[in-house]
């Protein structure tokens, strides 16, 4: 006597249901995300400093704030807090409404330095703002 066993059908597995899950999980990301404005911080081009543009009036300077690593603010040598920079840097657009501001940050400075300082500088009416980066020479 032979004995078999009745094997059921292996069923299909459907990918119709994941590809649902994934459609509404990227719908999910696309509404509740936030972009990025890439444009907010202008960066200075190594080309465009080549070629400088001559200010509409003569007395045009600019300012260099650097940032340390630390976070510190320096400008001429001073180290200066957040206010103080806002408080200085108004001082000197009162004196020149075209002074232009190159910030130079330490590449081990957080964004946070970064953000706080340009907050401080544009809170004192700066709107001449730069962020230069410097390159290592190859």
């Amino acid at each position: 006597m032979q004995l078999s066993r009745h094997t059921p059908p292996r069923q299909l597995i459907s990918l119709v249901p994941m590809i649902d899950v994934m459609l509404i999980l990227l719908v999910f990301f696309m509404v509740t995300s936030t972009y990025l404005n890439l444009d907010m911080i202008r960066v200075i081009e190594p080309e465009a400093e080549r070629a400088p543009t001559a200010p509409a009036s003569g007395d045009a300077t600019t300012l260099l704030v650097r940032i340390g690593a630390d976070g510190q603010i320096h400008v001429r040598g001073r180290t200066l807090t957040a206010a103080e920079l806002g408080s200085f840097v108004g001082s000197r657009l009162q004196e020149n409404p075209l002074l232009s501001v190159v910030l130079l940050p330490s590449s081990r400075a957080t964004t946070q330095n970064l953000v706080t300082t340009m907050d401080s500088l544009t809170q004192a009416g700066a709107t001449r703002l730069r962020l230069m980066r410097l390159e290592a020479a190859r």
